[in-house]
């Protein structure tokens, strides 16, 4: 039986690779927070928090969850959720059964912007990623997660 699995990369191309993806992140997140700025007034983290709260169960997660998708820490998602509250996009909610947990929820005025973002983001995206085919985009987005699942506290 043959074994199709790729040997894993040296040290030089894993480091080559950890650069490029280093320069592209900052790229992209420097040309969403251009668009979604000037267009809705959203940051790009902004829009990403937005985007998980929409997706989540009740539109909303407990403040831990969503700093550990989001890849911040606790304080880190208390400065992020802080402006969107201020302006009504999200609210708190305490749990009814626990008073120390407490979830970050999307108001109907954040829906209603995520909405028009959203379109925005997916256009850039497509723009970004316009050569790139769903068969190309499918493994590196399963490396990419890869990644991600590899950092310290995610398993």
């Amino acid at each position: 039986m043959t074994d199709h699995t790729s040997p894993p990369p040296d040290g030089a191309s894993a480091l080559d690779f950890c650069l490029h993806l280093a320069r592209t992140q900052a790229l992209i997140v420097r040309r969403f927070d251009s668009i979604l700025g000037n267009l809705h007034g959203l940051s790009f983290g902004d829009y990403q928090l937005l985007y998980h709260l929409q997706r989540a169960p009740g539109a909303r997660l407990r403040r831990i969850d969503l700093a550990e998708r989001l890849a911040l820490t606790a304080s880190g998602i208390t400065r992020s959720l802080m402006p969107l509250e201020k302006i009504g996009l999200v609210a708190r909610q305490a749990d009814a059964r626990d008073a120390r947990v407490g979830y970050a929820v999307i108001t109907e005025a954040g829906l209603a912007l995520l909405i028009h973002a959203d379109a925005t983001a997916q256009a850039l995206g497509q723009e970004l990623l316009g050569s790139a085919s769903p068969e190309q985009l499918a493994p590196l987005s399963l490396l990419l997660a890869g990644i991600a699942g590899k950092q310290p506290g995610n398993g």
